[in-house]
C-alpha cells in the first residue's frame, strides 16, 4: 500500500496501544493495535510495566510502517495520562507504573480534602486531586516505598516515557503536568503546590515542561532500527489523551465539548482562561496553545462498567447489550443505576473514593434487557452531571471512544444531556488529534482551527429527542437525589464491604 507519505500517530491507551497511519488528507490508512495488561496486586491498585508498554508501541509502529508501504513523514504520540512512571538516573523504570485509575492513595487523598489542602491547590491549578494523579501517588509511596523515590530520577507519565524511549529526551507535556503540579495562571511549576503536597524533598523528580517547538525530538538511531523508519524522522509529543482527543473530534475553539466514551467518560469544554473560583471540581488543563485551555471532567466509570455487564449477563459484546436495552422504553421502567463502580471510587465531577454503585427499584418484571437499559442511561446522567460543572454549556457535543459505534447509546447522551451529539469519520480521534497538533507544530497549518477544518470530517448528529426532555429532566434529578442519598453510606458499605 502507497499513495504518498504518510503520518505515523501513535494512542498508546491503558489497554490497548494504537498506532494509525494517516495521509495527506488526515484519512487512515492503516490502523494496527495490541492489547497491554493491566495488573491488580491488590483490589484498589492498578499498575502496568512499563517495558511491555514500550514493546507494544514498537510492535504496533513497525507493523504500520510496513503495512503502509510509504515514506514517514513523522511520528506522533499521545498517551494514557496521570499515574505515576518512575525512572532512574539511567532512564530505566523503578518499579511498575502506577495508574491513573490506581486507588491506593485514596486515603491521602481524603486527608487532604479535611484539612483543605485540596481547596487550597485548586485555587492554584483549578484541578481537583484524585487519588490517580501523580502528586498523590508519590505522596503514598512516599510512606510506603520510599526505597522507589530514593532510586527514582524523575516522575514521568506514559506519554513521557514513551517519547523518552523514542528520543532520548527527558520531559514532561504541560497538560500531563497541569493537574498535580502547575499554577495554571502562569503555566509554571508551582513550589507551593509542592509543599502543600508535602513533596518538596522530592521536587527534584518533576522533569522539565516540554513546550513548542521541545516537544519535537529525532528518534534515536536505535529506535528507529526497532521501528523501521529512517534515522532522524522527527517525534512529536502531542498532548495527552483527554486533550489530544478534544483535537481529535474538531474542538479547538471556546465553549467547543467532546466526551470520550471510553474506560474513562472523558467529557471536556474548551475555555480560553482559567477560572480556579467555585467548587472544586475537574481538571483545568494546558492545551498546547495560548489562550487555550480545557475543563475536563475525567471519570472513572466508562465503558468498564459495560464490560462488566456483558461478563455479569453472559453476552457476546457491547453491541448485543445495547440491542437488549433497545427492547426498553426510556426510564427502563423504573429500574435505575448508580454506575461507579471502580474500586478508587469516582473522581468527576465529583470526588469520593468511597462512591459505589448501586441499582433501585428492581422488580420481579425487571430483566436483563432492563438493567442493559438503566446502565446506559446511568453513564448518560453521569455525562448530564459533568456537563452541568463546566462553565460553559455547549452547543453540541462529539462524541468518540469505543461507546461512540452505539447509535442508541449517542442518542441516549442527546436526549438525557439536552445536547445535539455529533460523531466524526474517524474511528481513531485521539491518534487524529495527535496528528493535528502535530501538522500545526511543524508547519502545515497556521492554527489549530485550520488544522480541523482541513483534516475533522462530521459523520453523524444525533439531536435531543423533545417528546422525552421533561422525562428525562425529571430521570436526572431522580438520578441525583439517589446519588445524594447513597453518598451518606458510601464510606460505610466501603469499610464494611
Amino acid at each position: 500500500m502507497s499513495d504518498g507519505p504518510v503520518a505515523v500517530c501513535v494512542d498508546a491507551g491503558t489497554t490497548v496501544i494504537k498506532a494509525v497511519a494517516f495521509d495527506a488528507d488526515g484519512r487512515e490508512r492503516v490502523v494496527t493495535r495490541r492489547d497491554t495488561a493491566v495488573a491488580r496486586p491488590r483490589r484498589e491498585r492498578a499498575e502496568q510495566d512499563m517495558d511491555e508498554v514500550w514493546h507494544a508501541v514498537v510492535e504496533t509502529v513497525r507493523e504500520a510502517v510496513q503495512r503502509a508501504g510509504a515514506p514517514v513523514r513523522f511520528l506522533a504520540l499521545t498517551a494514557q495520562g496521570d499515574g505515576a512512571w518512575l525512572v532512574d538516573a539511567a532512564h530505566r523504570p523503578v518499579r511498575p507504573a502506577v495508574l491513573w485509575n490506581d486507588g491506593r492513595a485514596a486515603d491521602i487523598v481524603t486527608r487532604w480534602a479535611e484539612d483543605g489542602v485540596l481547596e487550597r491547590a485548586y485555587r492554584v491549578n483549578g484541578s481537583l486531586t484524585n487519588a490517580g494523579l501523580p502528586n498523590a501517588v508519590l505522596r503514598h509511596l512516599a510512606v510506603e516505598e520510599p526505597e522507589a523515590l530514593d532510586a527514582a530520577h524523575s516522575v514521568l507519565t506514559c506519554g513521557g516515557w514513551l517519547f523518552l524511549r523514542l528520543t532520548g529526551v527527558l520531559g514532561i507535556d504541560p497538560s500531563e503536568a497541569s493537574a498535580p503540579w502547575l499554577d495554571i495562571h502562569a503555566g509554571a511549576y508551582s513550589d507551593d503546590l509542592v509543599d502543600a503536597y508535602g513533596l518538596a524533598q522530592h521536587r527534584r523528580l518533576l522533569p522539565p515542561l516540554l513546550t513548542g517547538g521541545s516537544r519535537v525530538a529525532e528518534v534515536t538511531a536505535e529506535a528507529a532500527e526497532r521501528l523501521g523508519l529512517p534515522a532522524g524522522t522527527p517525534v512529536v509529543l502531542a498532548p495527552y489523551d483527554i486533550v489530544s482527543t478534544a483535537l481529535g473530534v474538531g474542538a479547538t475553539e471556546p465553549g467547543q465539548a467532546t466526551c470520550v466514551l471510553g474506560t474513562t467518560l472523558c467529557t471536556e469544554v474548551l475555555i480560553e482562561r482559567p477560572d480556579t473560583g467555585g467548587q472544586p471540581a475537574g481538571l483545568t488543563l494546558d492545551f498546547g496553545v495560548p489562550g487555550r485551555l480545557v475543563r475536563a471532567f475525567p471519570t472513572l466509570a466508562g465503558t468498564g462498567v459495560l464490560d462488566w455487564l456483558v461478563a455479569l449477563l453472559g453476552l457476546r459484546d457491547h453491541g448485543e447489550l445495547t440491542e437488549l436495552a433497545a427492547r426498553v422504553a426510556p426510564g427502563a421502567e423504573g429500574l435505575r443505576v448508580l454506575p461507579y463502580l471502580s474500586p478508587a471510587g469516582e473522581r468527576a465531577p465529583f470526588l469520593d473514593p468511597a462512591a459505589s454503585g448501586l441499582v433501585t427499584g428492581t422488580r420481579f418484571t425487571h430483566g436483563r434487557e432492563h438493567l442493559a437499559r438503566a446502565v446506559l442511561e446511568g453513564l448518560a446522567h453521569v455525562i448530564r452531571d459533568c456537563l452541568d460543572a463546566a462553565p460553559h454549556r455547549p452547543v453540541e457535543l462529539g462524541l468518540c471512544g469505543g461507546g461512540a459505534a452505539s447509535d442508541l447509546w449517542c442518542q441516549l447522551i442527546a436526549d438525557i444531556t439536552g445536547v445535539p451529539a455529533v460523531r466524526t469519520e474517524d474511528s481513531q480521534v485521539g491518534a487524529k488529534g495527535a496528528l493535528l497538533f502535530a501538522t500545526t507544530l511543524l508547519g502545515d497549518h497556521p492554527d489549530l482551527t485550520a488544522a480541523a477544518r482541513a483534516l475533522v470530517r462530521p459523520s453523524a448528529r444525533r439531536e435531543p429527542d423533545p417528546a422525552t426532555r421533561a422525562f428525562h429532566e425529571a430521570q436526572h434529578a431522580e438520578f441525583l437525589a439517589t446519588r445524594e442519598l447513597a453518598a451518606t453510606r458510601w464510606a460505610g458499605w466501603r469499610d464494611h464491604g
